[in-house]
């Protein structure tokens, strides 16, 4: 973007910000979506770079001004500035990529092979029946784009391997698992640590699950699954013998989600060399560490 192109736009923003308050009494500088538009289209470029700028002279896009107590404006602008990848969109990914679509991280990267089915009507939250038999990746495009114009969604229909890993993935700041099965996971980790990019683990089953990030210099999911090739014959995935029940994935997601905007933040306690496992059936949190924290 030229330098008279963005003088352009801060200058719109400047002029079509307002000062706006929340229930809680928080008052800001804020900018409306239809107004970013607006000066999108007048100034050639994408919502995003509106929403960008905006954050930059402390102009908070309205949607985010119930975040304003919990998340600064410069914290919004890290996440606007960021780049996740979500592998795999169905019932853990599905519900992460919402989230972090409605918390404002700015461009995110959406990996899946998979069609919808009328199976994953119970559970994928961008599975509906107008979707059914569309590309999980390509929904996950236009969900995101009716709930947030001001994010850069990147769809890839494809399966991820090495052919493809790097070119895919190479910039982002944070990878998410949402795949649904152990070999998968044990492959994209190999890529993550190669590429030396933080991995958000999350697996379910039943209404059971659990949460782990993964630094590249960490032992990984070798902790949970013990070798790759120990789990590559297994016939059955536990998602397959206990079913997913919606309840699951969503509290499994909210957890990934959350990793992933500490990790961009740099606060709160990531779950690093641990896992958090979760029962909703018996209301249970544990964590397990494997290792000493440094």
């Amino acid at each position: 973007m030229s330098a008279k192109k963005q003088i352009n736009i801060q200058e719109l923003i400047r002029s079509k910000s307002k000062k706006a308050g929340d229930e809680a009494g928080c008052e800001a500088r804020v900018l409306e979506d239809v107004h970013a538009i607006k000066i999108a289209k007048e100034c050639g470029c994408k919502v995003y770079d509106v929403y960008v700028n905006a954050l930059k002279e402390e102009i908070c896009p309205y949607r985010y001004i119930r975040n304003m107590e919990t998340i600064s404006l410069k914290e919004q602008l890290m996440l606007a500035e960021s780049r996740v990848a979500v592998i795999g969109a169905g019932g853990l990914g599905g519900q992460v990529i919402l989230l972090l679509a409605r918390i404002g991280i700015g461009h995110m990267v959406v990996v899946d092979r998979d069609i919808f089915e009328e199976t994953n009507l119970n559970r994928q939250a961008l599975c509906s029946k107008n979707s059914l038999g569309k590309s999980k990746a390509k929904e996950a495009l236009v969900s995101v784009g009716a709930i947030n114009p001001g994010i850069k969604v990147s769809a890839y229909p494809v399966k991820l391997d090495y052919s493809n890993a790097s070119e895919i993935l190479s910039d982002s700041d944070v990878i998410v698992d949402a795949l649904d099965n152990i070999s998968d996971r044990f492959i994209l980790e190999e890529i993550c640590k190669k590429l030396g990019i933080p991995l958000v683990h999350g697996a379910l089953a039943g209404f059971e699950g659990q949460v782990m990030t993964i630094f590249p210099d960490d032992t990984g999911l070798k902790n949970l699954y013990g070798s790759k090739r120990a789990n590559e014959n297994s016939s059955k995935s536990p998602e397959a013998v206990f079913g997913i029940p919606a309840l699951t994935p969503c509290l499994i997601a909210t957890l990934q989600a959350m990793e992933v905007l500490k990790i961009i933040l740099k606060r709160g306690k990531i779950f690093k060399n641990a896992m958090l496992y979760v029962d909703l059936e018996t209301g249970l949190m544990n964590e397990y560490v494997f290792e000493k924290r440094k």
